[in-house]
């Protein structure tokens, strides 16, 4: 028996199905169909561009300024704009084809690149239009992809796709910034940099075009601009799960980027980010393969506490000391128990989202929440890291701030079982 359309099986234009609408089979999850295969594809390309030189990006700007509180704004900057955005495009998705908004994030993400091949040595001058760039590449890129994700996916086959998800980005995030900084170590750094940006433009033109293999989708009903605020106003399901996203969030927002510039703080070299890039993503290739096996939607809520206990325990090594060592170690644990905590995190919020008709008819203004819900609390993390690093950038109080912020996902766990305890979330229990 199929899922009936509300619940994710997804249609073309022509009110075909497309994927995600696989027989249910007992005892083990259903299939990807081809659509969600090439949904994989394109977002795995996205994924490459940005892995041989978004962890280079921040270390560029570093290496101009050495200042933890400009990499703080950069960041900043960046989720300010992709909330916005995500908002905004959020009417493109739901009214008009949602494909070319998809097509569109991967554009502007090669504009970025170009402009920092333009900027060169100023491009830490350029940090607020740089962040806006990337944060608008981001919301049009995820908005699109995430609603896409929906469609494609039903609620057999979110675990599966998810822990894919993550085992393509962990392989390609194991080649791709070993081989970044193997180039830019081997030739002279400022041509290294060019030539990772350069190289990261060609993929995201790549992307641009293999995403037209994708079909075009229906498109229906009308934008609520506020049904947001509405809802976590009103819905008490949807405010316990924004504060769950936003605990997510906060983490997130900057572990994002501190963990890869503390390795090259405290080693000074390109090539030991690459190999730390390569070891952690090789365990995180694993880890997502077996979780993406074996996780199944009774066994979320305790997978959840196990990852998230977990990922605050990996803080305290740097409580010793903070070096290549204890990073790593960070690294290492962080790749085994994340996907315990993510991939749970995302199939609950999509099956909330499909659990009735009506919720599934608003998907991209639940789906809109979810990340503005997320985006909050990047925003809030990375406003607590800019407010500690202008005051002081003692080691103590970095290891203090990341274990309080690292302490999050404790947070997402409680509200996110506390909502499915009372049956606000489908699936879980």
């Amino acid at each position: 028996m199929k899922y009936p359309a509300w619940q994710g099986v997804p249609r073309t234009e022509k009110g075909d199905p497309a994927g995600g609408g696989a027989p249910k089979r007992k005892g083990r999850s259903a299939p990807l169909e081809a659509q969600a295969k090439l949904l994989l594809t394109v977002n795995g390309l996205f994924a490459a561009a940005n892995a041989l030189s978004g962890t280079f990006v921040n270390v560029y700007l570093w290496k101009s300024k050495g200042d933890f509180s400009l990499i703080g704004w950069f960041t900043l900057v960046t989720h300010l704009t992709m909330a916005l955005t995500f908002w905004i495009a959020g009417k493109w998705v739901k009214e008009h084809n949602k494909m070319n908004c998809l097509r569109a994030g991967v554009a502007v993400a090669a504009l970025f690149y170009t402009l920092v091949l333009w900027f060169g040595d100023r491009a830490a001058d350029w940090f607020v239009p740089l962040g806006m760039v990337i944060g608008m590449s981001s919301g049009l890129f995820w908005i699109a992809f995430n609603v896409v994700y929906f469609e494609v996916t039903g609620p057999d086959t979110r675990d599966k796709f998810n822990g894919w998800a993550g085992l393509v980005g962990s392989f390609i995030g194991m080649v791709a910034p070993w081989i970044s900084g193997f180039l830019i170590v081997r030739l002279q750094a400022a041509q290294g940099y060019r030539l990772i940006f350069t190289l990261s433009l060609a993929v995201f033109l790549v992307g641009v075009i293999v995403s037209f293999f994708l079909k075009k989708r229906k498109s229906s009903g009308t934008y609520e601009w506020f049904l947001t605020w509405r809802c976590l106003r009103k819905d008490a399901a949807w405010r316990t799960i924004g504060l769950a996203l936003m605990a997510q969030g906060a983490r997130e927002g900057v572990f994002g980027f501190m963990i890869a510039l503390l390795v090259f703080v405290h080693t000074g070299s390109e090539m030991s980010l690459g190999n730390f890039s390569l070891v952690t993503s090789a365990v995180a290739l694993l880890s997502f393969l077996v979780a993406g096996r074996l996780l199944k939607p009774g066994s979320r809520r305790k997978a959840m506490l196990i990852g998230a206990a977990m990922l605050v325990l990996i803080i305290l090594p740097f409580f010793w000391r903070v070096n290549f060592t204890t990073l790593l170690i960070f690294g290492i644990g962080a790749a085994i128990f994340y996907p315990l905590y993510g991939i749970p995190m995302t199939s609950i919020v999509f099956d909330r989202i499909g659990s009735d008709e009506e919720s599934a008819k608003r998907r991209e203004e639940y789906i809109v929440l979810r990340e503005l819900a997320l985006n909050g609390g990047r925003l809030l993390g990375t406003t607590v890291f800019i407010v500690v690093v202008s005051l002081t950038q003692s080691p103590a109080a970095l290891n203090w701030l990341l274990l309080a912020l690292g302490s999050s996902p404790l947070l997402a766990w409680y509200w996110m079982s506390k909502a499915s305890k009372a049956g606000q979330v489908r699936k879980t229990a």
